[in-house]
């Protein structure tokens, strides 16, 4: 039995220049695992950033719940090659998290609630650029959408978005996460259609 749930075919939609290649569209929200769907609760909860030094920021639930939020409306694409646009979420800004942490990392290691992992350049989580998201459409985040947060990184592949985050591990060099050590690309960009190691 596979370990990764299979995915949905949609309608194509030839021509849309917000399609990347190789993408079709589609209108619901396929879900695709690797493991078991994690059950955490806000109460226990927590979101941690940790540079290269050791040095810890950690938020609660709570205390993530009293930073600004933002409501970015965002499209989506995922290396199955699904892509779902005008997608709407609310979450806080990795620059609201980010703030005052110091750090020479050029990297990042994204860890999950589960065990998974990513990796992402650092660069690519701010100037506006990456949430930690927890809700979709207006309504609380499942957890087979990973809930009760996740990652969000819209301009990449949506593996890189984490599910069931639980924190950021800063790093002077780059270090391939779950999917990456399988062979995915590391970086995964999709107008480059970068699914693979060599794309």
């Amino acid at each position: 039995m596979s370990i990764v749930t299979p995915g949905f075919r949609g309608r194509a939609r030839e021509g849309n220049p917000r399609v990347p290649p190789g993408q079709y569209l589609v209108e619901d929200f396929p879900v695709l695992s690797a493991g078991p769907t994690p059950r955490v609760r806000t109460d226990s909860w927590q979101f941690t950033v940790t540079t290269e030094t050791g040095a810890a920021h950690r938020w609660s639930w709570a205390e993530l719940m009293a930073l600004p939020s933002e409501k970015p409306r965002v499209d989506i694409h995922c290396v199955t090659q699904w892509s779902k646009l005008d997608t709407r979420w609310r979450g806080v800004s990795l620059d609201t998290l980010l703030e005052g942490v110091e750090t020479e990392a050029d990297y990042v290691l994204v860890h999950s609630y589960g065990g998974y992992t990513t990796n992402l350049p650092l660069a690519d989580l701010v100037d506006g650029q990456a949430w930690v998201a927890y809700q979709f459409g207006g309504a609380e985040l499942t957890p087979e959408h990973g809930g009760p947060a996740r990652l969000l990184v819209p301009h990449l592949y949506f593996w890189k978005s984490a599910k069931w985050v639980r924190g950021l591990e800063l790093k002077l060099k780059d270090e391939p996460g779950f999917w990456e050590n399988l062979g995915y690309h590391d970086y995964g960009d999709p107008w480059r259609e970068q699914r693979y190691q060599g794309d």
